[in-house]
C-alpha cells in the first residue's frame, strides 16, 4: 500500500513535524478488523517519526467521513494534530477526498478544512486548563524555574509551564528521564513571545518522554492547550505560536470557547510503497501495550 511521509506547520519540506501516513483498505462495515493492532504499532515504529496516521474511509452517512488513528514508536496516542493535518493534506492534494472531512477518533469527530491560501484548518476540543501547583523536581529537569503550572487534562496529558521569557524556553536543555516523571505524556514549556512583530505571540517546547519522544517538533495537540491559555493572557483569541525545535513551525489558533481551531501548512517530501502486508505476521521478540480503542 500506499505510505507518506508528510511535513506538518509548515510550507517547505525538512521544517515542521514529519508524519508518516497510510490510507487503509477497509472491511464493508467499516471496522478495524484488518489489520491488527500488532502490525500498525510496527509500522510507527519503522516509519520512527513522532506520529503515524492510519486512516479508512466509513459507510456514507454517519458522523465521520473516515476513521484515524495515530501510533508514536512506542504507543497509541488518543489526540495528535499533526499527523492529523498530515492526513488531510494527503486526502485532499490526491483527490481521495478533496474538500471539508469529518475524522472519527479517540477523541472524538475531528473536522479539517481546506483554506482558499492553501492551509489547513483543524477543528479540536479545547483542553481543560487547571492550575496545579510546580511539581517537585520540574525546575531541575527543564534547568529553569516555572512561573505557573498547569494541568492539560486526559486528552492531551501534558504539564504546561510558563517561564519567565522566550529566550529561557530557547535555552532548554532538559533531562527528559526525569521530566517523565509528572504527566501522561510529557511537559509543554511556553513563554510570551519578545517580539511580536516577528509573527508570533508566544513560543512552546514540548518534551514527550513518556511516549518515546524527547522532544516533539511541532505539537498540534499542546496548543489546544496553549490557545486558551494565552488567549486569557494576552486578551485576543486568535494568536499564532512558534514551536521553537530545531525543525521549528508555527500553528495558527483561534479559540472558540470548548473548541480550538489549529491552522498550518503541509507539504508531503516522500510517496512511496509499504511493501510488509498486513497479512504478514510480525516479529517475536517485540511486545507492544494493548489497545483500548
Amino acid at each position: 500500500m500506499r505510505i507518506r511521509i508528510v511535513d506538518a506547520f509548515t510550507d517547505r519540506p525538512f521544517a515542521g513535524n514529519p508524519a508518516g501516513v497510510l490510507l487503509l483498505d477497509a472491511l464493508p462495515d467499516g471496522t478495524w478488523a484488518y489489520p491488527e493492532d500488532a502490525w500498525l504499532q510496527h509500522v510507527a515504529m519503522e516509519v520512527n517519526h513522532a506520529e503515524t496516521a492510519f486512516a479508512h474511509r466509513l459507510p456514507e452517512g454517519g458522523e465521520a467521513d473516515w476513521a484515524l488513528r495515530w501510533f508514536t514508536p512506542a504507543t497509541e496516542v488518543n489526540l495528535c494534530g499533526h499527523a492529523t493535518l498530515a492526513t488531510a493534506h494527503v486526502l485532499h492534494s490526491t483527490g481521495a477526498h478533496p474538500g471539508r472531512v469529518r475524522f472519527a477518533t479517540r477523541s472524538g469527530v475531528l473536522v479539517a478544512t481546506p483554506e482558499p491560501d492553501g492551509s489547513i484548518t483543524l477543528d479540536f476540543p479545547t483542553a481543560p486548563l487547571r492550575e496545579v501547583p510546580v511539581p517537585d523536581g520540574v525546575a531541575e529537569g527543564l534547568g529553569a524555574r516555572p512561573l505557573a503550572a498547569f494541568d492539560t487534562g486526559p486528552n492531551v496529558g501534558d504539564l504546561l509551564v510558563e517561564l519567565a521569557d522566550e529566550k529561557t524556553v530557547l535555552s532548554l536543555a532538559p533531562d527528559h528521564r526525569a521530566l517523565g516523571a509528572h504527566s501522561a505524556r510529557g511537559v509543554i514549556a511556553t513563554a510570551r513571545a519578545d517580539n511580536p512583530a516577528r509573527g508570533y505571540d508566544f513560543v512552546s517546547r514540548c518534551f514527550f518522554p513518556n511516549v518515546g519522544i524527547d522532544e516533539d517538533p511541532v505539537t498540534g495537540s499542546a496548543h489546544t492547550a496553549l490557545a486558551p491559555y494565552w488567549a486569557e493572557r494576552l486578551g485576543r483569541t486568535a494568536l499564532t505560536g512558534l514551536q521553537a525545535s530545531a525543525r521549528s513551525g508555527r500553528v495558527r489558533t483561534e479559540l472558540h470557547g470548548e473548541r480550538t481551531l489549529l491552522g498550518g501548512r503541509a507539504v508531503t517530501v516522500i510517496d512511496g510503497e509499504l511493501r510488509a502486508r498486513p497479512d504478514q505476521a510480525v516479529g517475536s521478540q517485540s511486545t507492544f501495550p494493548a489497545s483500548s480503542a
